[in-house]
């Protein structure tokens, strides 16, 4: 399978977190879209494997993913060795993205930095045909970075204020792990299931929608500069 864009993440629910309203946006647009994560989470002070893994399914649905899987590395354990570049070597070559979304490489979580390098080399490693995995060289055309706890200065911001409320149902299939009204009773308590992070996440998002003039926005980092090639096309539209 070919996809338009593959999202790595180091555990279930940081994409959905970061970048759902993005890939909601493009698999309506046409793109097919998918998310791997690379560990199944088996740290997280809630839930259970089994559970989060049906979270998974649930929130990829509402996402309209044509692809999700997970990785068996090991959660909180996270090293760019060489096994762990190769699990995801095989699998930028099994779906050959033409876009490649990872964590950012700074983070509070020290999987996520772990994840970024991990994702970032293997791309590169992916297209080097003398790295034996059964399977043809392939090098995705573009990584961009997603924003997690720590800020970056973004070098594009997405509007996803038309697919908020299914961005809202995504994070919510995660119902052990984020703030659900009246689900997970009985779990211990943690800052990413409280009612104030929600809150948090989404003054994010209307904070980043509010520098491009839009309600919602998802903020993304690239390595290098972007080519315009159309100057009307790209800006012609907007209005300061």
């Amino acid at each position: 399978m070919s996809l338009d864009i593959l999202a790595f993440g180091a555990h279930p629910d940081d994409v959905e977190l970061a970048a759902s309203g993005t890939l909601i946006r493009a698999a309506r647009a046409g793109a097919s879209t998918g998310i791997m994560t690379l560990t199944r989470g088996e740290m997280g002070t809630r839930g259970t494997l089994a559970a989060r893994a049906s979270e998974f399914d649930a929130a990829a649905a509402i996402m309209g993913l044509a692809h999700h899987g997970m990785l068996s590395l090991p959660d909180g354990w996270l090293t760019p060795d060489r096994e762990s570049k190769l699990a995801v070597v095989r699998e930028i070559r099994a779906h050959r993205p033409r876009i490649v979304l990872l964590p950012h490489d700074e983070d509070r979580h020290p999987d996520h930095p772990a994840a970024a390098r991990i994702v970032e080399e293997a791309a590169f490693l992916a297209g080097l045909a003398k790295i034996d995995t059964g399977q043809p060289p392939y090098r995705p055309a573009q990584l961009i970075f997603y924003m997690s706890t720590w800020e970056f200065a973004p070098s594009f911001i997405v509007d996803i204020s038309d697919v908020i409320e299914e961005k809202r149902r995504a994070l919510r299939a995660y119902s052990t792990q984020v703030f659900v009204p009246g689900q997970a009773a009985g779990e211990p308590p943690t800052f990413i299931a409280s009612e104030h992070f929600q809150e948090l996440i989404f003054a994010r998002m209307e904070h980043y929608g509010h520098l491009i003039g839009r309600k919602y926005g998802e903020p993304f980092r690239i390595r290098g500069v972007m080519e315009v090639d159309d100057l009307v096309a790209t800006f012609g539209g907007r209005t300061l």
